[in-house]
């Protein structure tokens, strides 16, 4: 049996991240002649080519494109086997790369990383805060934090909890189109939608009737933060996260809607690559949110 050439699968998936033989040689710490030998002999050992090669960009063949995740998490996992066994003397250390959404991650998560950096002043934490979708293993997170639902993937997740979401509207879109009084009335309204929540709105009585709908209206975002001007303009009807619209509830700026027919939670997951093998850094982030996030909304509505 020959074995995989990995020194080499390790450098593929430098010069994917860093989009450059230069690059990814800076970075590793070799030479550009090294890293450009080792995807030459890659390319001759699985016989297809990994890049289209031009004087001004370098970018990944067809073949290449699906080799590059291979190729990360056969980096990760090595990486992170070292690390583990490192670790197993030592208290965490290093950088942590942590996404989540934008409002969640401003509200609920950067306000805990102050008490986590203090406990462990050995790790650094790089927070990305963004609505898209990212892909946690091309894309180097060792941790994700996601609202809604989630696609089957080989991706390792979690539900941490319930986030309990309201059906709101401001009185000004009340005053102007009526209030509901049963979640079948909502087809007859304009719905803000929240793109990262796919399929239906279901809602569940005390009595155990329930019902579902399919929400249509003039604006659907992938962030609910980028609702609130639309409905708080009364411009439309809402289904948003406490984090979000609590505030608002609060101050008037929004009503509660159909408080007979709760809506179905939003789930909070926190998301990691698929390896079991996760240094202590890693592992020390995950307990800590997990601890601390079990009600995101308290203080809210």
């Amino acid at each position: 049996m020959r074995l995989p050439d990995l020194e080499a699968w390790a450098i593929f998936a430098a010069v994917v991240e860093h989009r450059s033989f230069s690059g990814a040689a800076d970075a590793i710490g070799l030479s550009k002649a090294t890293v450009s030998k080792a995807i030459t002999r890659l390319e001759a050992h699985i016989g297809q080519s990994l890049f289209h090669r031009t004087s001004r960009r370098l970018a990944l063949t067809e073949a290449g494109r699906p080799l590059a995740d291979h190729a990360a998490r056969i980096l990760a996992e090595a990486l992170a086997a070292e690390e583990a066994a490192r670790d197993a003397a030592s208290l965490p250390t290093g950088r942590v790369r942590l996404a989540s959404p934008m409002s969640f991650g401003i509200s609920n998560v950067a306000p805990l990383l102050a008490e986590f950096l203090t406990a462990h002043p050995g790790v650094e934490i790089d927070l990305h805060c963004s609505d898209a979708r990212v892909d946690i293993v091309a894309e180097g997170f060792d941790v994700a934090l996601r609202i809604g639902d989630l696609p089957d993937s080989s991706l390792r997740a979690r539900r941490l909890c319930d986030i309990a979401a309201h059906l709101v509207a401001a009185p000004a879109y009340l005053a102007a189109h009526g209030t509901p009084t049963h979640p079948g009335e909502l087809a007859a309204h304009r719905i803000l939608g929240y793109s990262n929540v796919h399929g239906p709105w279901r809602f569940q009585r005390s009595d155990g009737s329930d019902i579902s709908i399919k929400p249509r209206g003039p604006l659907t975002a992938n962030s609910g933060e980028a609702l609130l001007p639309t409905l708080l303009a009364g411009l439309g009807i809402a289904r948003l996260p406490g984090f979000i619209i609590g505030p608002h509830i609060a101050s008037g700026g929004a009503v509660t809607l159909l408080e007979d027919w709760a809506p179905d939670p939003i789930g909070l997951h926190i998301v990691t690559p698929p390896s079991a093998l996760r240094p202590a850094r890693v592992e020390a982030l995950i307990a800590f949110l997990s601890a601390r996030l079990r009600d995101p909304c308290a203080g809210n509505p």
